[in-house]
């Protein structure tokens, strides 16, 4: 179903009314829009199919519940609308994630802020898998990205919980469609979606085209571990990206940590070879790692 600007949707069982502003995005499961309630903004997702949207409700509930500094409230209703064709549609209320897509925040921001922001972004990971979920569907797309690096993933509609199959994945980021594994979700499902990540936002002409060259059943974790070793721009983290790809990190925690102490090496940032992301980096060094520190804690735990 479609929602037109200035439509009110109103909660067929709390009677809540929101006013909807615009469309932010289409999945696979629903649609999600900007709405108004009260002088606040919220993110609205309707979806077609209940059991569908449940599951990614029961996520968004559980997170929910857990407590501690810097843990932001994400779900705030869930309800029933009718639509002018007299059918009824799941919807949920969620935080609008104010902000601009990663790749777009690189490059107003400058690539000198990927470190930090691949820290943040593990931060996230690493909170889904302490509390059993895989996110699934990490790609560019699905991270925004705000003021100083924060990061906040959208689109549930991946989130799996651990040990059951992968709801809903985009195949040039998932390990089964590059023959490294199953599409079983667990921590390492997502480092290896973030390591494609990290190729996508540096190499993404060469990315596109090896999965153009390549057969389906010749596809593997070594060709893309060629385009970490031949990248000038990867090189500083290509060891990072290929311990991912091999499932080397037990989980996002784990694959923070190690990023966090490759940041700060300090012959990797001396290095006369260093990128300009990284050199970047090195001039701003006191500021990027007090802000660092603090938000890998707060997205942790």
């Amino acid at each position: 179903m479609e929602l037109r600007r200035g439509t009110i949707v109103v909660g067929k069982w709390k009677g809540g009314r929101y006013r909807v502003e615009r469309l932010l995005g289409e999945g696979a499961n629903g649609k999600v829009y900007l709405v108004q309630k009260d002088r606040d903004w919220y993110a609205l997702k309707v979806g077609a199919d209940a059991v569908d949207l449940q599951s990614e409700i029961n996520v968004l509930g559980t997170l929910a519940k857990q407590k501690g500094p810097g843990i932001e409230p994400f779900l705030f209703d869930v309800d029933d609308l009718y639509a002018p064709n007299g059918k009824e549609y799941p919807f949920y209320i969620m935080r609008y994630v104010r902000g601009t897509t990663l790749d777009a925040y690189l490059k107003q921001q400058g690539a000198q802020w990927f470190p930090l922001v691949g820290l943040n972004l593990l931060g996230k990971l690493a909170r889904l898998h302490k509390s059993g979920w895989a996110f699934g569907d990490l790609k560019v797309e699905n991270v925004m990205v705000a003021d100083y690096g924060h990061v906040d993933l959208v689109d549930f509609g991946g989130v799996t919980a651990i040990g059951k199959s992968i709801r809903q994945f985009t195949e040039i980021y998932d390990r089964g469609y590059w023959n490294s594994g199953s599409r079983t979700a667990d921590p390492k499902y997502d480092l290896f979606s973030f390591a494609v990540l990290c190729i996508q936002l540096h190499e993404p002409k060469r990315l596109h085209a090896l999965t153009k060259e390549l057969l389906p059943q010749n596809r593997s974790t070594l060709d893309l571990s060629g385009l970490l070793t031949s990248s000038s721009d990867l090189k500083p983290v290509a060891g990072w990206l290929k311990q991912a790809l091999e499932g080397g990190f037990a989980d996002a925690a784990e694959g923070a940590e190690a990023w966090r102490l490759l940041m700060h090496r300090r012959d990797t940032r001396k290095s006369s070879a260093t990128p300009g992301w990284l050199k970047g980096l090195a001039a701003t060094t006191s500021v990027l790692l007090a802000i660092s520190i603090y938000w890998l804690l707060r997205n942790m735990m």
